[in-house]
């Protein structure tokens, strides 16, 4: 079964303990040790891009009050509690419409690339699954041509990269079980790793992978999340966690 963990996911004592999963783990919780379960197998890692392989570089409440004014981006977040979902409010749009809201959902991305830098611990995390031979890949609602700079920036390639131009996109499940059967691997050998609960989360989840939120600002502590529909297995402030993660509750298999 999953292991729904909270912000600090292990705690690795002292040597020569073994680590020991906690659950329920808060600054105000009282801490409960568990036996490991039986650990499941992984076989690959798919990435999320802006925010989880890079450090979040793109404006986004700001790209959404451009594209839909501030009313109706105050009206859609009350009642996104999980966020919004951009590229699916302007979908059904007129075509004029609709060209004009990619044109500035474009210029924010191209700012966006401008600063682009890959975040702290992801090459190591891609060199320590290159080690245990796990496939990676990646899947982004962000043009081809950023997933085409940032393979040439830092060097470090995933395979399938899809980004947005592969219909339907996150959070719909259709990328993530598209890799896996580009794998032939099950999505319950596979985990999804992402800063969105809305994007990332609802769409391992929704695939049958496990799911993995990267939450650097603790910002999904906040009770408005608490009865979102699709909750992740785990819950890390870094990568180097997500490393963690991966060594203690899996069997890593190629």
């Amino acid at each position: 079964m999953p292991l729904h963990l909270s912000k600090a996911i292990l705690f690795l004592h002292s040597k020569p303990k073994p680590p020991i999963l906690m659950a329920n783990l808060s600054s105000k919780s009282n801490l409960t040790a568990l036996t490991p379960p039986p650990k499941a197998r992984l076989r690959g890692v798919v990435f999320d891009m802006d925010g989880t392989l890079t450090v979040p570089a793109i404006d986004f409440p700001a790209m959404y009050r451009a594209v839909l004014g501030d009313d109706e981006y105050v009206r859609i977040k009350a009642e996104s509690p999980s966020g919004i979902d951009i590229l699916h409010q302007i979908e059904n749009w007129s075509p004029d419409k609709q060209r004009k809201a990619y044109e500035t959902i474009s210029d924010f991305e191209r700012q966006g690339l401008d600063r682009l830098q890959i975040m702290p611990g992801a090459a190591e995390l891609c060199s320590f699954l290159d080690s245990k031979s796990i496939r990676r890949g990646l899947i982004t609602r962000n043009v081809s041509a950023a997933v085409d700079l940032f393979h040439e920036r830092f060097g470090i390639t995933f395979s399938p990269a899809l980004s947005r131009e592969f219909r339907p996109c996150k959070p719909d499940p259709a990328p993530l079980l598209h890799i896996c059967a580009a794998w032939d691997v099950q999505p319950n050998e596979v985990m999804m790793v992402g800063d969105s609960l809305k994007d990332d989360v609802s769409c391992g989840k929704r695939a049958g992978a496990y799911a993995c939120l990267l939450d650097e600002e603790g910002r999904y502590d906040s009770p408005k999340y608490a009865n979102v529909d699709h909750k992740p297995d785990f819950k890390v402030s870094s990568l180097t966690e997500v490393h963690t993660v991966l060594e203690t509750c899996f069997h890593l298999a190629p």
